[in-house]
């Protein structure tokens, strides 16, 4: 586990180009590589706790990865399309370890990742789309902050990804 967490912090260090040089500062990596990053460490662990590597096959472990099975969340979008997912494989587990919700997590980046088409569909303005759903995007910034947080401290090895019970 330790060289997983070790390798992730060396390709995100690579992938940021944080190579010391005299006096520059660097930023610190985007939000986005660190949650992923952490994402990848926790399905990882999840797999190999299932018993599964990269050659079990890859219906073994997509089912493992995904869940299997009627999708346990739903939402239906004013696109009338509705968006499903699992809350057994080890990307849900990943997901209730880094957002603490995963069904708050599944409902706000749904609606916040579709204000466009909303939009479009709809006919008005992305701002007005945007306005009316505040209070997702609010809770969708809440969520994401804590999933950053959780995910800095696991790859910076204060956390575990294999709590107990959290397959």
């Amino acid at each position: 586990m330790r060289a997983r967490t070790a390798t992730a912090l060396a390709v995100l260090t690579l992938l940021t180009g944080s190579a010391c040089t005299a006096g520059a500062t660097h930023p610190a990596p985007p939000a986005d590589d660190v949650i992923k990053a952490a994402t990848r460490a926790l399905t990882d662990d999840c797999l190999t706790r299932r018993g599964l590597t990269p050659h079990s096959g890859r219906q073994r472990v997509s089912d493992a990865l995904f869940g299997t099975g009627r999708a346990e969340l739903s939402l239906r979008l004013p696109t009338g399309y509705v968006v499903r997912t699992h809350t057994d494989g080890c990307l849900a587990a990943a997901q209730r370890r880094l957002y603490g919700d995963q069904d708050r997590w599944f409902r706000t980046s749904v609606v916040v990742n579709n204000l466009r088409p909303e939009a479009e569909s709809t006919g008005r303005p992305l701002s007005e789309v945007r306005a009316a759903h505040r209070a997702e995007i609010a809770e969708w910034r809440r969520l994401r902050a804590r999933a950053l947080t959780t995910a800095t401290a696991l790859l910076e090895g204060g956390g575990t990804t294999h709590p107990k019970g959290n397959q």
